[in-house]
């Protein structure tokens, strides 16, 4: 609803009004003549509707000519990348035009994940390791931004995407990471996030057959959406990789995936994606827990963080490392990274800080540290296995 209303408007905020008001009319309405049968059709339509008398009454049309530009008379149309045939989903057009290079790269992404992609300021706020005032300021810059530089909303002609292909990518990706491990609320994922991204990969796979970085990108999600099916038991509690039952797994999506990271690695320098798949592949082909590769995963870890820098990467190869070469080794290579501010309220290092002071018999330690990470965990799932795990101390 969101990205047809402003390819109406070319204002983010006055997008979103129109969009709340769609919801509140749908509430009288819907009340008094039952629901629609097609109710996001009615609700798009409500909203562009009310985009356009805004516009009319509030004189906006007239000073907002130069910016409504018609797709087919943008420069370059006939090369564009935004046509119907090309293009089938509002989202990934309006995506496409967000990533503008004259925002902020950070700015694009968050703005992205906020707007385009259904995720609240919190939860983008989470996805960068940033407070969610820290985050709203955020978007309230790159939102003045837009209207200051009178950046269009029109569709890149396809010389101009590469240059947005990086911001593009990591919109999906961390539209896939919020709802494979969903930030709050009583479910393990959000389905309808992982469903979402895996459709955008495939329609950027379709638009950039030949790009490494779009290869390596669908083939992580593919294989870590194949353990979807086992990361819980059927009392719904969290399975960890080791306790997962991996003949349960969507083979045919490891293929598809080994596949893909096999292409992507050919091109140099391997992107971060194809190498975050990579792991991913490393896991999804060992036959049972006891046979993962974590030398291998260590090695490739090593080359992601000169690719990539990021506290997260750090975290995950300590981790990997506390796997290859034991406990303590992962517990040190984590305490190294106690400085690393982006860390300090991220639940995962408490988490993990706790299992390998667990597994060297330092009880009270490890009781600290998962008491820890429950405080800064709002997903009901991942909340329920720190208490099993703090039960699981007192009867040892």
């Amino acid at each position: 609803m969101l990205a047809a209303t402003v390819r109406v408007t070319r204002d983010l905020d006055l997008a979103e009004e129109c969009v709340q008001d769609a919801y509140a009319q749908a509430l009288t309405n819907w009340a008094a003549d039952g629901i629609p049968a097609r109710p996001g059709a009615w609700l798009t339509t409500v909203a562009r509707r009310r985009a356009l008398d805004l516009l009319r009454r509030e004189s906006v049309l007239r000073r907002s000519l130069p910016l409504l530009v018609d797709d087919a008379t943008v420069p370059g149309a006939d090369s564009s990348i935004g046509d119907a045939d090309d293009i089938p989903d509002d989202r990934l057009r309006l995506i496409c035009t967000c990533c503008h290079p004259a925002i902020a790269p950070e700015a694009q992404v968050a703005l992205t994940l906020r707007l385009l992609c259904g995720l609240t300021t919190a939860e983008v706020g989470r996805a960068f390791l940033v407070s969610e005032p820290t985050m709203a300021a955020r978007l309230t810059r790159a939102k003045k931004k837009i209207a200051a530089a009178r950046i269009p909303y029109v569709v890149p002609a396809a010389a101009e995407l590469p240059e947005r292909i990086d911001a593009v990518l990591t919109v999906v990706h961390l539209l896939f990471t919020t709802g494979h491990s969903a930030p709050a609320g009583a479910d393990l994922m959000r389905r309808d996030l992982v469903e979402r991204a895996l459709d955008l990969a495939r329609m950027l796979r379709a638009l950039l057959p030949g790009n490494g970085d779009v290869a390596g990108l669908l083939a992580l999600i593919l294989l870590t959406d194949a353990r979807r099916a086992t990361r819980l038991d059927p009392a719904g509690r969290l399975l960890l990789l080791a306790e997962q039952d991996r003949s349960q797994w969507d083979r045919a999506a490891i293929t598809e995936g080994a596949g893909l990271v096999r292409e992507a690695l050919r091109a140099r320098p391997p992107s971060r994606f194809a190498l975050q798949a990579a792991i991913a592949a490393v896991h999804a082909e060992a036959p049972r827990w006891e046979d993962t590769d974590w030398r291998e995963v260590v090695a490739l870890y090593d080359v992601l963080s000169q690719v990539w820098p990021s506290p997260v990467v750090a975290l995950n190869r300590a981790v990997a490392v506390g796997m290859a070469d034991g406990p303590a080794a992962g517990l040190d290579a984590i305490d190294a990274l106690r400085d690393e501010p982006q860390l300090a309220g991220y639940s995962y290092t408490s988490a993990a800080r706790a299992d390998f002071l667990r597994r060297l018999g330092r009880a009270e330690e490890a009781r600290t540290s998962y008491e820890e990470a429950l405080l800064l965990t709002d997903n009901d799932v991942e909340r329920d296995f720190l208490v099993r795990r703090l039960g699981e101390l007192d009867t040892h």
